[in-house]
């Protein structure tokens, strides 16, 4: 069996323990990977390894796939230099509530967020002009915006889903008004599914009123991201939360994809065996997903969900396991299976 390669991400804090949980799970599948791993902690990127980054992105451009884990951002964030050195336009984010997580809202969320990955607000810090103003610019491209369209209709259309796009096209004409009018045009090539199209505030009350009715939803950066902390507040936990990033071919093909958890490096319990490995393996599910195999990552879906549903999981979500034991039910829930 060839062997899957992967560009394996190293990180800080609980960093080592995730990767520990990863590669358990891995060994226990009927696909074979080879992970290349590179090391991206803090220490390892202050030590004057100025072909660091390089590297890691020849890799990326090599096997088309990585994993990464939480780092820390000092001087730089990791994270915003491999974003621009891939050219990752487009975050795929899944919110979906897991039974067993104690949450205030009682309604089911299950929700997959598309996020332009660039501009927006986020690309320009800004300026001050002299002492009371400031200003900044707002960008927003076309071709990211076709790309996370039709990465947004392909994905509705595997999953037989319906796609919401959001902005403040009516206020923000020149801005939202072009990434709704990319959003309509790429809509023509995918009739068979539903589009709607809703003002961001709007949404936001929406989906807390009808959750069901929000399936696929595409978005400016911005956006995304307070959509994506408000529907995990929903489901009551930002800490079990994965995601995808991609860049994408001159055809609007996913070229490069890479995965990881959306929690940050938890140095207040590293080394502990306390850290909750959710995240990293939904992410490596969606990996699964990505390389077409679907089934894998469905049954390994099934095993963390129905271990929580049953308690079975750490502490942070309301179980007594540590990290090791958790993947270790995973593990067994996962025996048989293949």
């Amino acid at each position: 069996m060839t062997a899957i390669k992967v560009t394996e991400l190293l990180g800080d804090g609980i960093g080592p323990e995730l990767r520990e949980s990863v590669h358990a799970i891995a060994e226990a599948l009927p696909i074979k990977f080879d992970f290349l791993p590179f090391d991206l902690s803090l220490e390892n990127r202050e030590s004057g390894n100025r072909d660091l980054f390089d590297h890691v992105l020849e890799s990326m451009k090599s096997t088309r796939l990585s994993i990464k884990y939480p780092t820390v951002t000092n001087v730089s964030s990791p994270n915003a230099v491999i974003r621009r050195m891939c050219n990752f336009s487009v975050i795929l984010r899944p919110v979906i509530s897991i039974k067993g997580i104690d949450s205030n809202f009682t309604e089911e969320v299950f929700l997959y967020i598309v996020r332009i990955a660039t501009g927006g607000t986020y690309d320009d810090p800004g300026r001050m002009i002299g002492k009371d103003s400031a200003i900044s610019i707002r960008l927003v491209e076309r071709d990211p915006c076709r790309q996370a369209a039709r990465f947004a209709f392909e994905f509705a259309r595997k999953k037989q889903l319906r796609v919401t796009s959001s902005s403040k096209h009516t206020i923000q004409r020149a801005t939202d008004g072009l990434f709704q009018q990319v959003v309509e045009d790429v809509h023509q090539d995918f009739q068979d599914i539903p589009h709607n199209v809703e003002l961001f505030d709007a949404l936001l009350a929406k989906i807390i009123l009808k959750p069901e009715d929000y399936q696929v939803v595409v978005v400016i950066n911005e956006y995304g991201d307070f959509l994506s902390d408000m529907a995990s507040g929903l489901i009551g936990s930002i800490g079990t939360g994965a995601s995808g990033n991609f860049s994408f071919t001159e055809n609007d093909e996913v070229d490069i994809a890479m995965f990881d958890p959306s929690g940050g490096t938890a140095p207040d319990i590293a080394g502990k065996n306390k850290c909750n490995p959710t995240a990293i393996l939904l992410a490596f599910g969606m990996l699964l997903d990505h390389i077409d195999r679907y089934d894998i990552g469905h049954e390994l879906r099934l095993a963390i969900l129905s271990a929580i549903a049953d308690g079975a999981c750490t502490g942070d979500i309301g179980g007594s396991l540590g990290t090791r034991e958790f993947t270790q039910e995973i593990l067994d829930r996962l025996k048989d299976k293949f």
